[in-house]
């Protein structure tokens, strides 16, 4: 879309994107000037799409919009049931996806504030989120997986580093791939907070040998020596 359309006209064009609902929050954070409109989308999933927008300076942001009819809000309501933050939840569709972009939003300025390499999250309505785009010249860094690093050992260290920030900060992310890591000019920035839980889950122990060992199979698939055991050491002081 063109950064002149007025925020109306670019609404218009989402409408038969969106349900109803949608297309009210995303408006309402047009008017509260977050962003002009939605300009081109960086991912479409089953449950979330993320798009660029611009803001009336020109600069991007990221909307990531969870979508409220396909969500699995079961197996939302799984990781999110464990958390002492949302303990109090109520088990309902939109109370789950509601608490879901809620609980993105706060890991990330959790993370952000332990000096974790993420997106700046800016503000969030309902179902949706607004992020600090990652990216230059309107151009999405890409993930990972489509962008292996020219010093492999140097970016898996910062991995590992980035890690055990988080984890010092009381977090583990409990979804790290090569999917959810961008490769931002030669350095990692770690991406989809959603399923980030405390350290006080039950099953935070779980989810972060299987973070450990998702980056570990990457890196060994693409040359690189990687011990699970070390790597976890690293991580928590142990």
């Amino acid at each position: 879309m063109s950064k002149k359309s007025k925020p109306k006209e670019e609404f218009k064009t989402m409408h038969d994107v969106f349900d109803e609902f949608t297309n009210r929050n995303i408006y309402k954070l047009i008017t509260q000037g977050h962003f002009e409109g939605l300009e081109s989308p960086i991912s479409i999933g089953k449950e979330s799409n993320v798009f660029s927008a611009v803001r009336k300076d020109g600069t991007r942001v990221m909307v990531k919009i969870y979508r409220l009819e396909t969500c699995d809000f079961n197996r939302m309501y799984d990781y999110i049931k464990d958390d002492p933050r949302f303990i109090s939840l109520k088990k309902g569709k939109r109370n789950i996806i509601f608490s879901w972009v809620q609980r993105e939003y706060r890991n990330l300025l959790k993370a952000r504030q332990a000096n974790v390499s993420v997106p700046t999250p800016l503000t969030f309505s309902s179902n949706v989120l607004v992020l600090e785009f990652i990216g230059d010249n309107g151009i999405f860094a890409p993930k990972l997986k489509d962008a292996i690093p020219k010093n492999k050992k140097d970016f898996f260290e910062k991995i590992v580093a980035n890690m055990k920030k988080l984890h010092k900060a009381g977090l583990v992310h409990a979804d790290l791939s090569a999917f959810n890591i961008l490769n931002y000019n030669e350095k990692p920035v770690l991406i989809d907070f959603s399923q980030c839980t405390t350290l006080n889950s039950s099953r935070a122990n779980e989810y972060l040998e299987r973070d450990v060992r998702n980056i570990c199979i990457f890196f060994r698939k693409i040359g690189l020596k990687a011990d699970e055991a070390k790597v976890k050491g690293q991580i928590t002081g142990k």
